[in-house]
């Protein structure tokens, strides 16, 4: 049945979405509630506008996408149909994680006008966030492909949204950092202080949090030397110099520590060759999910 565009959307939150295309591993939990969230933000309490089409016009739509990107979001589009009018069919003409020109189609979309309207700028919301996250990461990954080097997403996420924009890292060929502050003791710079030292902040963590990943973040190689003696899984090489990058690597496995080393801090395109080249195993970057270029999607719609 449709839902009718002036009554709640309470009670639309717990069904999952079909999804077409190949998946970069699992669809986050909470994917039906964040587009009931979004869905309530912007219907509220109906769409006064669908409101005056005839209930019963029917319409097909066509997303198309106005330049390259890497398409990523497609079951959140899928699911804001799903909850709005479960009789809107949504056609895929690409998979998820493909890589399309400027004025590819991706979809085709056909059911109730009112419905279609409705949804549309929920639906196009995501879709254009995610797929721009997913793009901006597959040219990232592209830049390291061939190397033992992987790029890894931060927590500087939109808040909210954190697993839906994760999940698009993956899908452009990126790798996730932790989610939270739960999942991985990373010590930054105040944290030392706090604790006194880095062996010393090192050692709460593995007494206070036993089981969990310790990463460690240092700035100088001297303040390196100290974590490594230390054995965390991980050390961060916040913004240090590529010959000081180089010498960490070579002191790590000198040592025959099993610790990863990840490169964290000014990276752009130009950088990322050279910090690859060192032999770090990561380099995090803030700006997959940061700096949000939104894909210039249009729905081309026509009654029938």
């Amino acid at each position: 049945m449709l839902m009718n565009p002036h009554n709640s959307i309470a009670g639309a939150m717990n069904a999952r979405p079909q999804t077409t295309g190949s998946m970069p591993g699992t669809l986050p939990a909470d994917l039906a509630d964040q587009v009931a969230r979004a869905l309530q933000e912007d219907i509220g309490a109906g769409d006064v506008t669908a409101a005056l089409i005839p209930a019963d016009t029917l319409a097909r739509a066509t997303l198309v996408t106005r330049e390259p990107m890497v398409l990523c979001g497609s079951a959140w589009l899928e699911e804001t149909f799903r909850q709005i009018d479960p009789l809107v069919k949504v056609e895929w003409l690409a998979a998820e994680g493909d890589q399309l020109p400027a004025d590819a189609a991706l979809c085709e979309i056909r059911g109730r006008a009112r419905s279609i309207l409705t949804g549309e700028r929920c639906a196009l919301n995501f879709l254009q966030t995610l797929s721009g996250t997913a793009t901006v990461t597959r040219r990232y990954a592209d830049v390291v492909a061939g190397t033992q080097c992987r790029i890894l997403d931060t927590r500087k996420t939109l808040p909210g949204l954190r697993l839906a924009q994760k999940y698009a890292v993956r899908c452009g060929g990126g790798h996730n950092y932790r989610l939270g502050l739960y999942d991985r003791v990373l010590i930054k710079e105040n944290h030392i202080v706090a604790a006194g030292s880095i062996p010393a902040a090192i050692r709460a963590a593995r007494r206070n949090s036993p089981g969990t990943e310790v990463e460690v973040e240092v700035e100088t190689l001297q303040e390196f030397a100290i974590a490594l003696a230390e054995a965390p899984d991980y050390i961060m090489l916040d913004e240090l110099s590529l010959d000081d990058m180089r010498t960490a690597v070579t002191q790590r496995n000198a040592a025959g520590s099993r610790a990863r080393l990840e490169a964290s801090g000014s990276v752009d395109m130009h950088s990322l060759v050279q910090i690859a080249a060192t032999g770090v195993d990561f380099v995090s970057i803030g700006a997959l999910t940061k700096h949000v270029h939104a894909i210039d999607l249009s729905l081309r719609f026509q009654t029938l």
